[in-house]
């Protein structure tokens, strides 16, 4: 299928995965304020997104590829807002952020991984090449602070950890890739710090600065649209500062 390229009369279309969470809700809300065109998928959208069946995420990319060839529209931003912290696996499994060495299990290990990192892998491999081979272009995926191995003092949460430093890994490594195809594009990881989502509720503490996801949204989209070439790969803040890997 061929995509068309880069043109200065031609707009941009917006894909934001995770459509359903709180901060992929509020960035919808604002790409769309912003008269831009979104495409949204998620667990309830149609197509369906789901991290644990290969053939749907590869399904979403052929949604969109379609999307694209019959609009003349061009893929110019790639926003993954998933992530599992707690709550049911699959199976019913309650998976909590470990406390200990003691608390690790292997379902609620697999979970995070899968939403985290397994996934995101599978968004590279079937939706990165629907980005052009010319002009800018940016693909960010969340992360979080926590998944930096050199800002780890505290110690606990293992399986969140390890599986946000994985997708840190992934998307650095599919920067280079991206590079290779178009020196214009931009591919990092964000740390959209702590916003009042369901996610993080259960765990901010005082004293920490916790936003709305409409404010986050709008930092984050800020962030990405200033992020030039030069910094692609890198694992940004909120605020647009690097963060340690």
């Amino acid at each position: 299928m061929n995509h068309p390229q880069p043109h200065a009369d031609v707009p941009g279309v917006s894909l934001l995965l995770g459509a359903g969470g709180g901060i992929g809700t509020a960035l919808r809300q604002r790409l769309e304020e912003r008269g831009e065109t979104v495409i949204a998928l998620g667990r309830h959208t149609e197509p369906a997104l789901d991290y644990g069946d290969e053939a749907s995420v590869a399904a979403c990319a052929h949604h969109l590829a379609e999307r694209l060839e019959s609009s003349g529209q061009v893929l110019t931003r790639l926003i993954v807002a998933t992530g599992f912290l707690h709550g049911r696996t699959p199976s019913g499994h309650l998976a909590e952020p470990e406390r200990s060495w003691k608390n690790l299990e292997p379902e609620a290990l697999a979970h995070s991984f899968l939403v985290n990192a397994i996934g995101p892998a599978l968004v590279i491999k079937h939706l990165l090449p629907l980005l052009p081979r010319q002009g800018r272009c940016t693909a960010a995926f969340l992360s979080a602070r926590v998944g930096s191995v050199g800002d780890n003092r505290l110690g606990g949460w293992y399986a969140y950890r390890a599986a946000k430093a994985a997708l840190n890994q992934l998307v650095h490594t599919a920067a280079i890739e991206l590079a290779r195809r178009n020196r214009e594009s931009v591919c990092v990881v964000l740390h959209p710090g702590t916003v009042d989502t369901g996610l993080s509720q259960p765990f901010a503490k005082t004293g920490l600065a916790v936003r709305s996801p409409d404010i986050a949204a709008a930092e984050i989209l800020a962030v990405v649209d200033g992020l030039q070439p030069a910094q692609s790969g890198g694992f940004w803040d909120q605020h647009g500062k690097a963060v340690p890997w």
